[in-house]
């Protein structure tokens, strides 16, 4: 199975496309090569990041070594973005002024799907180490 078809197949279980969507697009794939343009896939490097990982190792006092690893699938991202562009526009202005009021800075009107792998690919360049006192330490990366 060529990575094209599997990236169609992949979309069309996320329900990012129809069924017909899928079908129109595997069909071109065998008619022969398209610009990734035209097919609306986008030919993504071999180590596109595919989750996003936080590990901490800490000690506390009282309750002795504490060990947190998350490995968040990024997939999860790309469903959030488009939950959020579901919520009504007066909504997001609540929303929007609420986080205001928390002293966060962020527009939910500016999120947008197209931008997103993007935002990905450059994840994919991310590394945090975090190093504090009594020997914690904190990492987030991508893989």
């Amino acid at each position: 199975m060529t990575d094209n078809r599997r990236q169609v197949l992949d979309m069309l279980a996320a329900r990012q496309i129809t069924v017909e969507e899928a079908d129109r697009l595997i069909a071109a794939i065998e008619e022969g090569p398209m610009p990734a343009a035209a097919t609306g896939l986008v030919e993504r490097p071999a180590t596109a990041p595919r989750y996003l990982r936080v590990i901490i190792d800490a000690v506390d006092d009282d309750e002795g070594p504490i060990k947190v690893n998350v490995r968040a699938p990024l997939q999860l991202l790309r469903a959030g973005v488009r939950l959020a562009s579901l919520i009504p526009p007066q909504a997001q202005d609540e929303v929007n002024t609420a986080l205001r009021k928390h002293g966060v800075g962020f527009d939910l009107s500016q999120i947008k799907p197209e931008n997103l792998d993007e935002l990905i690919d450059h994840l994919g360049d991310l590394t945090v180490d975090v190093e504090g006192e009594r020997n914690t330490k904190v990492r987030v990366f991508c893989e």
